[in-house]
């Protein structure tokens, strides 16, 4: 991974959660080669380990910590830990956050007669699987808040960086939970910036358009490898007609994380989408 500037984050504790994941786990590297120690927390320990691995043979300061960030007597007691081995959180980037097939509709639109199909509609989406995915990428964003940004109060160049999505701009079909959701972020993201701002917290959010995980590849891709019908559209309203790369991510991140690049910019959702939030489709 090549950094498209330079960002110095030398001696800053960086807390990361959902870091196991493919787009956390980048970002994490990105903020690691800025010179960082940082935190990775995820459910998966597993995952998260073998990320700090590969960061701290590379002689990069890392350290997994397993995480429920719907949790908050277990986030304080991992808090303790960071504190412990890493110091006081500097900047915390709340990536945590995903979907759930019980909360996902079959079809795109509701045609006369569905209800009777065996088929999942809006009236038989799970009550669980929706406060679920509401509670993964709204709670899992405010809870890590809670128990990490009190390291940075009164600090002059604390950051905290939210992930929102294109759902946040326009809810896409199938997935209401989730576009939900990541609205509450974007929405939250601009709260807390104006909370936060005389205490010297900035807290801005990143909304990646599409780009492939491995929680959406078989969504994207059918099992020979071909675009699925969904793929097809979604590369039908991106102006730039392709998926997005992960490091393409990184310029965007570094430059909100930090203080000298953006020092007065708070309360902001800034996409990174090939150009699907200005599409009308026409």
């Amino acid at each position: 991974m090549n950094l498209p500037f330079n960002i110095n984050l030398t001696n800053k504790v960086v807390v990361v959660t959902g870091a196991g994941g493919v787009l956390c786990g980048m970002f994490a590297k990105a903020i690691a080669k800025c010179g960082a120690k940082v935190a990775l927390l995820d459910l998966n320990l597993e995952a998260a380990q073998k990320l700090a691995d590969e960061l701290t043979s590379a002689g990069y300061i890392a350290k997994a910590y397993k995480a429920n960030v719907l949790d908050k007597a277990d986030l304080e007691q991992v808090h303790a830990a960071v504190s412990s081995d890493l110091g006081p959180c500097d900047i915390l980037v709340n990536g945590a956050g995903g979907n759930s097939p019980k909360a996902t509709t079959t079809n795109e639109y509701y045609f006369p007669g569905d209800i009777d199909k065996d088929i999942v509609t809006f009236f038989d989406l799970d009550t669980a699987g929706v406060e679920f995915v509401f509670n993964l990428n709204f709670l899992g964003t405010l809870i890590p808040t809670q128990v990490f940004a009190k390291d940075m109060l009164d600090k002059k160049d604390a950051t905290i960086l939210n992930v929102s999505s294109m759902n946040a701009f326009t809810p896409l079909t199938k997935i209401p939970a989730y576009s939900g959701a990541k609205a509450a972020i974007s929405n939250f993201t601009q709260w807390l910036a104006v909370h936060f701002s005389k205490s010297g917290i900035r807290v801005n959010a990143i909304a990646p358009g599409f780009f492939v995980t491995a929680q959406n590849e078989k969504l994207l891709f059918n099992e020979d490898g071909t675009p699925t019908v969904r793929s097809e559209k979604i590369l039908n309203a991106t102006p730039m007609n392709r998926y997005g790369e992960a490091e393409e991510l990184i310029g965007t991140l570094l430059y909100l994380l930090s203080n000298e690049a953006s020092g007065f910019v708070t309360g902001v959702v800034i996409p990174v989408d090939g150009g699907f939030s200005a599409y009308s489709g026409v």
